[in-house]
């Protein structure tokens, strides 16, 4: 692969077939997490291996855990493996001769975070200089409430941890955010007393999940303001291993679904997606604007509710977006945004300010890039608004640095007349490594 050959994408008709996608990422980092802390020999199935699982892969190794890839079975997607993990325990994990490097990815830094507060020794994580640039107050201010002793350059990485004992503690955080919570979380495993969280309103709950599928006890109400809380219990001294496969990620189907909603003569079917109630803002959203999804065939996967998503074109009108279903579909907004380039009348997103914080700025980026392709759409402070449906022209647009915006201009790129150059386009090996090669067996004119 040749980093300065552009990703070509030109009009397509009839995307059709049935296509397998790689392991969810959120699902991924957690399994390797807490499989490198649980006892024994534990197997992933399906698991993300990309740039992003790569980096705590690699932390993981640095800090102890042994970690091999079994063989793919035949049709394996690219992008997935399977994976055993030989864990060292929860206070099992030794000291790493260097800083642990976490790349780009800011699960990795956050997750790592909360394991790494409650073990006693000296560490350091650090990453690249777009995660240098990444706010990690929102999770080293709690984890230093609950006792952790974590240095920082005035809120960003490198952190540095030192050995601390760590407390019972309830975190009331002002945003909903499943990577903090999931923190402290961790953190938890190692304190002496419960650890008590609420959301103003719930966030995805993977590593809740996970670990009750272990046995640790986790509780869950809502309180009369609506907020959501989750206390785990002390006490846990060691965690069972994990036997999983792991359902396929939403926010790589996201792509997939928003390409076989807009291109004319579509009909795609995905099967064993992650249906998580916190992961399905986007096809809530689409649904609600009229989309053709069809969900069926549910059932459980890793402890996750899971379905196949058939997928079909059909007109959509415009929407608001805002309150919880922000957090809900965090990850989606640029492939939401082309879908919105395409709905007939105003569509807002309001309240989602975290996307000027993310790969890039999500806002300001996607806002610019579909711009380059006819797109009626404005950025505000904390979202953007599109006026549709409009009527896109191919162009020459770049990534930025980031998978998810290299994905969407993509499919921006189907239903554009004239072709449409993705500089960039590399950056998408963070996530879907598969990408355009799902797209052309789907029938995508793409070419790179």
């Amino acid at each position: 692969m040749s980093d300065d050959r552009p990703l070509r994408v030109r009009p397509s008709r009839g995307l059709s077939g049935s296509v397998s996608l790689p392991g969810d990422k959120s699902l991924s980092h957690r399994a390797l997490l807490i499989a490198s802390v649980a006892d024994g020999i534990s197997k992933i199935g399906n698991c993300l291996f990309a740039g992003v699982t790569e980096a705590m892969i690699e932390c993981l190794d640095a800090l102890g855990a042994v970690i091999e890839t079994e063989t793919p079975t035949a049709g394996e997607t690219s992008g997935s493996a399977d994976l055993l993990v030989h864990g060292r325990g929860l206070r099992g994990l030794h000291r790493p001769e260097r800083p642990l490097l976490c790349r780009g990815s800011a699960t990795t830094m956050r997750l790592m975070a909360g394991v790494l507060a409650g073990e006693p020794f000296e560490s350091v994580l650090d990453g690249n200089g777009r995660l240098r640039m990444r706010p990690m107050n929102r999770v080293v201010e709690p984890l230093r409430e609950k006792g952790a002793l974590i240095g920082s350059q005035d809120g960003y990485a490198p952190l540095a941890f030192s050995p601390a004992t760590l407390r019972s503690s309830e975190h009331v955080l002002p945003v909903a955010s499943a990577q903090v919570k999931s923190a402290l979380l961790l953190a938890g495993l190692y304190s002496e007393g419960p650890t008590t969280v609420a959301e103003p309103h719930r966030s995805r709950d993977h590593t809740e999940r996970m670990l009750r599928e272990l046995g640790v006890d986790i509780e869950e109400w809502e309180d009369d303001r609506k907020r959501h809380w989750v206390r785990m219990s002390d006490g846990v001294t060691s965690l069972p291993p994990l036997n999983t496969r792991l359902p396929s990620d939403p926010s790589s189907a996201a792509f997939m679904v928003v390409a076989g909603l807009l291109v004319t003569g579509s009909d795609v079917e995905i099967p064993d997606v992650c249906m998580n109630p916190g992961r399905v803002g986007l096809f809530d959203a689409l649904q609600d604007m009229g989309a053709g999804i069809e969900v069926r065939d549910p059932k459980f996967n890793a402890g996750e509710p899971c379905a196949t998503l058939r997928i079909q074109p059909g007109e959509l009108r415009s929407t608001t977006i805002r309150g919880a279903r922000v957090p809900a579909m965090i990850d989606e907004f640029p492939i939401f945004a082309v879908a919105a380039t395409q709905a007939q009348g105003r569509t807002l997103v309001q309240e989602a300010a975290e996307l000027r914080l993310k790969e890039s700025d999500r806002i300001q980026a996607i806002a610019e890039e579909l711009q380059r392709m006819g797109a009626l759409i404005e950025p505000h402070d904390d979202g953007f608004v599109v006026e549709g449906p409009a009527r896109l022209r191919g162009a020459v647009v770049n990534a930025r640095g980031d998978h998810r915006l290299a994905m969407s201009l993509a499919v921006a790129g189907l239903i554009a007349d004239g072709e449409t150059v993705i500089h960039g386009w590399e950056v998408l090996h963070d996530s879907f490594p598969d990408f355009p090669h799902v797209l052309k067996r789907l029938g995508a004119d793409v070419e790179w």
